[in-house]
């Protein structure tokens, strides 16, 4: 899958053709997708900083999750946006603690960088496999639930036909653009998405900007 860069970030090449084809076939995204103009899923950081992010900001409000972060990234040094995962391992759980961190989520952080330094995940590899094989690889990780991994193959791989079933703002979304606000079951979702593929993760998209016109980030 190729991507293309600009200066804010990474954009996946398949977009435009995407918008088209969604267009097409649904007359909700035919009305939708011209609100926002041309605004694109980003991709940002590397694959390793990426996951810590939402392990730190798991449960807690946005603006808490950055304080944490920004205290985590100084202590294990290096920039931000590319934490070593070898730096994260030479951290004790009292150093861990001592940025804001619970107990449990410095477990997942140190779980997280064995699994990257022992090569436990398959980065190099992740291009060429399948969605479910590396959500398979994700949830083995401490402190990684489905949903995460889902979030990961949509805005760190960009992977353009993921579904997540488990995101509230997704249904949200599918119950107001969709069924006059009347709530919806996840099998009505995962039939209405069908109608969607190839492109389901750019049609979530759309339905998450149709709640709050800010791009999601991760």
């Amino acid at each position: 899958m190729a991507t293309k860069v600009n200066p804010a970030g990474v954009t996946p090449d398949y977009w435009d053709d995407a918008c088209k084809h969604l267009a097409k076939r649904d007359r909700v995204m035919k009305k939708l997708i011209p609100q926002f103009g041309e605004a694109r899923l980003q991709s940002r950081g590397d694959a390793f900083t990426t996951l810590a992010r939402s392990i730190v900001g798991q449960q807690i409000s946005v603006k808490a999750a950055q304080s944490v972060w920004d205290k985590f990234a100084a202590v294990v040094g290096g920039p931000s946006t590319r934490l070593a995962p070898n730096d994260v391992l030479a951290l004790d759980a009292l150093t861990l603690r001592g940025v804001g961190l619970s107990a449990r989520k410095a477990e997942y952080l140190t779980d997280l960088a064995h699994h990257f330094a022992d090569g436990t995940v398959h980065v190099k590899q992740w291009q060429q496999m399948d969605d479910e094989a590396i959500i398979d690889e994700l949830v083995a990780i401490r402190g990684i639930g489905r949903w995460t991994a889902e979030m990961f193959l949509i805005f760190h791989l960009m992977r353009p036909n993921v579904l997540p079933l488990d995101d509230l703002g997704l249904l949200k979304g599918i119950s107001l653009s969709y069924f006059s606000g009347e709530p919806v079951s996840r099998a009505e979702a995962r039939e209405l998405g069908e109608g969607w593929a190839p492109y389901r993760s750019v049609a979530t998209w759309y339905l998450w900007r149709s709640l709050d016109p800010l791009p999601v980030e991760y």
